[in-house]
């Protein structure tokens, strides 16, 4: 029988070797150091990459006669909200009219008007009596159907208007209902008001005048310039000459880069590389945050990201707040040979969930050996670049990728110097007074849309219920 000495301590009575002194002489099983911000990339892994010589790339198009970005802008001081008086250009009727003047006193002339959710603010069959510019909010549009039933026409939001041609003084009935989904701000003028207006400003008068009686130039429902052509003839009649016209000035995209300086001391390089290399794990765990900021830019930067050079006619709105199957039916249904669906975690369990809603089950696909969510096939990535607001909504994007196919691409150039991985590389710096070691690392990149319908949005995406 065992006896123990109360007057000990634990360690005095110690029998056997401790596993605190026994770790002095052995070898640690250890991890290579871990980063909680790398995350699966998958726009990197995707999107085809495209060699930009030369640091850039030109995408070629038909010439287009589409003039400006149909969004209109305002101003707000405090709860006064004022339409940008050289924004009313953006209506057809007025684009290319330059009397600031004349803009001025038409902006002046509008009024500002509140709507709750519901609340209708034109009805199907009544005069068409007023031009409506949306300044905040979400409109729905119901037409009738052939049956006599509504039927849902589409979303309106932030800077989109109806109700234009008042501008032309045509009579008319409202051919839909537009109706408040959300808290709605919107600007109006009457027809009275704009008639007045026009009778008094001889300029504004006499410009929209021309425009109505001035056909427009002949282009195809993209608003590219038409190529003539015959078909369906007999006999030999003359047959119309043409050619395709070209963009002038074609858009040229240029590689952005992503650069650090990675510092090692030389006694941690010396000492303290095994058994794992110091300098090698800074550098990798460098790069590691390069790519994750790489994959930010695509999707968020203002020159070349997905986000903002996404075509405004293929950004639309979900028709109640949530992903619905009906708004990722609308998304993917803008273009053909959609390819890949890009969306936040929180957002591809909104979509789960708005499925359950309908007895649906969410469908898995492969990509690249790993099972995904799917939409009609469609294989939905997670991508936490895509943000969520403080209101808590984000974009869902939807894409076709490819020279081939008119897609979406990515740029970059390999066989830089000092190539670490493609379109990166690792560059020694020196060894500076301090003995610490310095490498560049930078990585060179940038995306194009080939075609605009290559790339859709799903905006205003709720994910909170």
């Amino acid at each position: 029988m065992t006896t123990t000495d109360p007057g000990l301590t634990a360690e005095q009575q110690r029998l056997s070797l401790s596993t605190a002194a026994a770790k002095n002489l052995s070898t640690t099983t250890k991890s290579v150091p871990q980063m909680q911000g790398i995350s699966p990339r998958w726009l990197l892994k995707v999107l085809p990459f495209v060699e930009a010589k030369g640091g850039a790339y030109r995408v070629n198009r038909r010439l287009s006669y589409a003039v400006g970005d149909g969004i209109i802008t305002f101003t707000s001081v405090g709860s006064e909200i004022r339409v940008v008086p050289q924004e009313l250009c953006e209506l057809p009727l007025l684009r290319g009219f330059e009397d600031e003047a004349a803009l001025t006193a038409l902006a002046n002339r509008f009024e500002q008007r509140d709507y709750q959710p519901g609340d209708v603010i034109s009805e199907i069959g009544t005069p068409t009596d007023q031009i409506v510019l949306i300044a905040h909010g979400k409109v729905s549009q119901i037409g009738r159907g052939q049956y006599g039933d509504d039927v849902n026409l589409g979303v309106l939001a932030d800077g989109q208007y109806f109700g234009e041609q008042v501008l032309a003084g045509q009579d008319g009935e409202w051919a839909f209902t537009t109706r408040a989904l959300t808290h709605t701000t919107v600007l109006t003028m009457s027809r009275a008001t704009f008639n007045q207006l026009n009778g008094d400003i001889q300029p504004l008068r006499e410009h929209i005048a021309q425009q109505v009686a001035s056909p427009s130039q002949a282009q195809n429902k993209h608003g590219e310039a038409e190529i003539k052509l015959a078909s369906g003839h007999d006999g030999e009649p003359q047959l119309p000459g043409t050619f395709v016209d070209y963009e002038l000035r074609p858009r040229e995209y240029e590689l952005s880069v992503a650069q650090t300086i990675v510092r090692v001391h030389t006694r941690v390089a010396d000492l303290y590389s095994q058994p794992m290399d110091q300098v090698e794990q800074q550098i990798r765990l460098t790069i590691e945050a390069l790519r994750e900021r790489q994959e930010f830019e695509l999707v968020n930067n203002r020159d070349f990201g997905l986000l903002a050079n996404a075509d405004l006619k293929q950004r639309i709105h979900t028709k109640s707040g949530p992903p619905t199957p009906d708004d990722m039916d609308e998304l993917i249904s803008r273009r053909r040979k959609t390819k890949y669906i890009l969306a936040h975690p929180k957002a591809i369990a909104a979509i789960g969930r708005e499925q359950n809603k309908r007895g649906l089950v969410p469908q898995l696909t492969e990509v690249n050996g790993t099972q995904v969510t799917s939409w009609r096939g469609i294989p939905i990535l997670p991508c936490d670049k895509l943000q969520i607001s403080e209101s808590g909504t984000t974009s869902i994007i939807a894409m076709r990728v490819g020279e081939e196919n008119q897609g979406v691409i990515g740029l970059h150039q390999t066989g830089i110097p000092d190539e670490y991985e493609p379109g990166l590389n690792v560059r020694f710096m020196g060894i500076d007074e301090h003995a610490v070691i310095k490498y560049l690392v930078s990585t060179y990149y940038s995306a194009a849309i080939l075609v605009p319908d290559a790339l859709g949005v799903l905006e205003h995406v709720e994910i909170g219920r």
